[in-house]
């Protein structure tokens, strides 16, 4: 079987979505000029915190939550009118999220180059979710 690695499917979004840097989310995100997505799993988020004001939508359900036609759509969930900069741990999960709304029809997307660990190093607030 010849199937597309995960790092060409990676290397492939990066052509075609915008990346940023972790200094540049930092002053947008002080501006208050975008939106932080989190796309980590719950349990990641749990364990090592998220960026503060960030919003969380888990990887796996970021295209059935923000489809209007999705039985999981979440009505309010993201405020289309800021530029979404999605984020994961490294920038891996992040960039195919990024492609993969802009596929849908997103304009305002981009993505961090390092994610999470990139931000934290940042400066970014870091605040702990409680499990619920």
């Amino acid at each position: 079987m010849n199937i597309k690695s995960s790092q060409k499917l990676v290397e492939d979004a990066l052509k075609s979505i915008e990346t940023l840097k972790s200094s540049e989310v930092k002053k947008l995100t002080e501006n208050n000029e975008i939106t932080l997505i989190d796309v980590r799993d719950i349990r990641e988020i749990w364990k090592e915190g998220t960026i503060e004001n960030s919003k969380h939508i888990p990887r796996g359900m970021l295209e059935f939550w923000l489809d209007p036609e999705s039985a999981y759509y979440q009505a309010n969930k993201i405020s289309n009118v800021k530029k979404m900069v999605l984020f994961c741990a490294l920038g891996l999960r992040s960039a195919l999220a990024a492609k993969s709304l802009t596929d849908m029809g997103f304009k305002n997307v981009a993505h961090v180059d390092g994610g999470f660990d990139a931000l934290k190093k940042s400066g970014l607030k870091i605040v702990t979710k409680e499990r619920k």
